[in-house]
């Protein structure tokens, strides 16, 4: 038979009500007796009923996550980060995708955020005033975006582009295409920006080739106008996007990094199986997803309200760079 919070209560020399509120609102009862009961209720293996605890608390004990597309493996990684810190909260995770969809996104949002405490939006594709109007009924932590104050957990673009046009700019590179994602994606934009800013810097050409779909295809689609460009290396919007075009010019015969060196951002996993294995920009999506929940429970107790969280990037070199071989660049 399952022990049960009398037994709890029995074996702690303390009344049922008073077990309960130590196991539940914990806050409400003295150390020394919530360390008691917690003790016994190990002992014996009981586990608070969730529905219940809910009647007392007002909480549902679930968090809402909602991603753009599972199949995009930088989101995965995001999502079990979610789950393990969740888990470990004893918090359960409601996941939705919307499959790159603002309109879905909205309805999907609407309808979890009735069924959860909290929602966490990673790389949300609504607008600033929908995502606003969210967050005035709902707790809400965004990933990868920004508006005005909302609480988010964020990636240092601006840094994490200056450390691949460094890198090129090291390897004798002086014109640098930019493959763009989505024209309406916030990431996009930002990774344009600090690429822009690092250029100018470093007294070199970014060459904007223009937006694509965040994927292979799309880097399939771009490669031949990167080649038109005249760059001699060039930072894709994404690993998937960069897979994308170092496929499209094998075909074309055109050497990487031989004869074009190639960056992605994210490091998924298959960004180290290519051939040539592509250097990319190390995102830290795993702890993003772990902070996110942190401060999505801390804003739940009224601990922190309009955090923003940076995380910090990482160039990872591997053989999709090498030494431009174009005198016309001034290389030696």
């Amino acid at each position: 038979m399952a022990a049960t919070l009398r037994d709890v209560a029995r074996l702690a020399g303390v009344s049922t009500s008073t077990a309960s509120r130590a196991l539940t609102l914990p806050e409400r009862v003295n150390a020394a007796t919530r360390a008691k009961v917690q003790a016994a209720a190990t002992s014996i293996g009981y586990a608070p009923n969730k529905a219940a605890r809910g009647l007392i608390t007002g909480r549902t004990g679930t968090i809402g996550l909602v991603l753009p597309d599972l199949a995009n493996p930088f989101f995965p990684s995001v999502a079990k980060g979610v789950q393990a810190r969740a888990r470990a909260a004893d918090v359960a995770v409601f996941l939705a995708d919307t499959d790159e969809d603002a309109a879905a996104e909205a309805g999907l949002v609407q309808a979890l955020s009735k069924q959860v405490d909290g929602l966490i939006l990673c790389s949300p594709r609504m607008s600033v005033d929908e995502l606003n109007a969210v967050a005035a009924d709902t707790t809400v932590v965004l990933v990868n975006r920004l508006v005005g104050d909302l609480p988010a957990v964020i990636f240092d673009h601006q840094d994490g582009m200056r450390q691949p046009i460094a890198h090129l700019v090291a390897l004798g590179h002086r014109r640098i295409a930019w493959v763009g994602g989505p024209a309406t994606s916030w990431s996009s934009e930002q990774r344009g920006k600090g690429l822009a800013v690092a250029a100018a810097e470093l007294g070199v050409e970014l060459i904007e080739v223009g937006h694509f779909p965040p994927h292979y295809d799309g880097g399939m689609a771009a490669a031949d106008q990167v080649v038109a460009t005249g760059a001699s290396a060039v930072v894709a919007y994404n690993d998937l996007v960069a897979l994308g075009l170092l496929a499209r010019l094998h075909t074309r015969g055109i050497a990487v990094p031989g004869d074009l060196s190639v960056v992605g951002i994210d490091d998924i996993a298959m960004s180290r199986m290519a051939r040539p294995a592509l250097t990319t920009v190390r995102m830290p999506k795993q702890q993003a997803g772990r902070l996110a929940v942190e401060l999505l429970l801390s804003l739940l107790d009224g601990v922190e309200s309009g955090a923003r969280k940076t995380l910090t990037v990482e160039l990872m070199v591997r053989d999709s760079t090498g030494v431009n071989q174009r005198p016309e660049d001034g290389t030696v």
